[in-house]
């Protein structure tokens, strides 16, 4: 025994041999010792927490605000009609109000008869403020985008826009 232990080929060769098998028994063991799933600094396997968890429920998203709701639109809505800065402004404070009236009508949860009362007075009080703070054609291209709304006002737009270089030219 002595004389193989001697030989430095032998001492190479049992080194080999004992750092392959310790190496297949971490791979295939996790931490060798531990067995499967051992739970070690570097264990394999699921880790899992001493502490349940629980499962959380969404957080509903809150509704967004009069402000948050028109400020939204306003954009497209002022691209639909052509509006200048002094009439986005005018507009987008009109439409604030009276979509926080409109927001405070739904809270109160009304029959659906009271509701569509409350509306049209609601809306009446709105048509009145921008006929006073628009100018007329203003007024009336707004009128006709909440009927349509403001895609197919936009898409309108455009048409007409084309129409009008093709007649020119």
């Amino acid at each position: 025994m002595k004389v193989l232990l001697k030989s430095s080929f032998t001492r190479t060769f049992l080194l080999v041999v004992l750092m392959l098998v310790g190496s297949e028994g971490f791979a295939q063991f996790g931490r060798g010792q531990q067995g499967f799933g051992g739970r070690g600094a570097y264990g394999y396997g699921r880790q899992r927490s001493a502490i349940p968890q629980a499962n959380e429920t969404p957080k509903k998203e809150e509704p967004k605000t009069a402000d948050e709701l028109v400020d939204d639109e306003m954009p497209a809505i002022a691209e639909a009609l052509e509006l200048n800065d002094f009439e986005v402004a005018v507009l987008s404070s009109v439409l604030k109000k009276y979509v926080q009236e409109r927001i405070e009508a739904q809270i109160l949860k009304l029959p659906p008869e009271k509701m569509r009362e409350v509306y049209g007075k609601i809306t009446e009080r709105q048509d009145e403020e921008l006929k006073a703070g628009l100018p007329l054609e203003k007024y009336e291209a707004f009128v006709e985008l909440q009927k349509n709304g403001v895609a197919k006002t936009i898409k309108n737009n455009k048409k007409k826009k084309k129409k009008r270089k093709k007649d020119k030219g």
